[in-house]
């Protein structure tokens, strides 16, 4: 009869104590979410399902296809620049290049979010980094509008979420069997069709693993769309500051905020099963 180790239950014991105060704060939200708004008060009113009838107004809708738009681009163009990052941290032998590409890849990590948004702000800007360089190589005439477009805000995003794509993508590809590849070469397929054939198929839980992870991580992003987008980009997480913080309706911010979720289940859920075939195909 085996035991269990004594020191088992005190590294559960966070895992539970998180999960409670998480679950306590949905229920405060949710119970919130379903208060009336009481003008000019910090206080709530009695039950009502008001607060979801208004969310089918253009503005709001607007908002979730927005922040559902950004988050797509956000993980295909994270993905397109991941991919060879993680491939060359897997497949390089020399130990400095390991490191280099390793450092490259994680020092976002280190930065707070403000920290970095207010970065893009100094690259992005009509003085900035990029439009300084295209105006002294002569290939813009005028400084592009980066700041305030959702091309920006996709940028600046992309930096956030590249650090965990890198790492979950070469966690996939490093369970990879190298004799595949080299049999594949072997057989006369070159490094291109051994790719396409071999590494990429087999690297899709990787890959379905990050573009989920980026997809959620963006759709509940505030700093970097509130400061990069400046008010004139419309997300669910802006809007909910803005009607918690500025307007003081906290009870339909916290509705605001429960269809979010919902919604980015449902959308994750659709992707997963949109994806199932393609990671069963990469897991076999």
């Amino acid at each position: 009869m085996t035991h269990r180790p004594a020191f088992v239950p005190w590294f559960v014991l966070p895992s539970v104590l998180t999960a409670l105060g998480l679950m306590v704060a949905m229920l405060t939200v949710l119970q919130y979410s379903i208060r009336a708004h009481i003008p000019g008060s910090l206080d709530v009113g009695g039950y009502t399902l008001s607060n979801f009838q208004d969310l089918y107004k253009s503005i709001y809708i607007n908002a979730f296809v927005n922040t559902a738009w950004l988050s797509i681009k956000t993980a295909f163009f994270g993905l397109l620049l991941s991919y060879p990052l993680a491939y060359a941290l897997v497949r390089t032998r020399s130990g400095w290049m390991k490191s280099t590409i390793l450092i490259i890849a994680i020092t976002p990590l280190f930065l707070g979010e403000v920290v970095r948004t207010y970065s893009w702000i100094i690259v992005l800007g009509n003085s900035g980094f990029i439009n300084s360089a295209l105006l002294a190589i002569g290939l813009i005439d005028k400084p592009l509008q980066l700041m305030f477009t959702q091309t920006g805000v996709v940028l600046a995003l992309v930096h956030v979420t590249m650090p965990i794509m890198v790492l979950m993508l070469a966690t996939g590809l490093s369970h990879i069997d190298p004799a595949y590849r080299r049999a594949a070469t072997s057989l006369g397929a070159g490094p291109v069709r051994a790719f396409l054939t071999i590494t990429l198929p087999l690297s899709l839980p990787g890959i379905v693993a990050s573009l989920t992870t980026a997809f959620a991580w963006t759709f509940s992003a505030f700093a970097t769309p509130q400061l990069i987008g400046g008010g004139k980009v419309s997300t669910v997480a802006t809007l909910v500051y803005q009607l918690g913080f500025s307007s003081l309706n906290f009870p339909f911010a916290a509705a605001l905020s429960i269809v979010g979720l919902i919604l980015t289940v449902l959308l994750l859920a659709t992707f997963k099963w949109m994806t199932h075939s393609l990671q069963r195909v990469g897991a076999h």
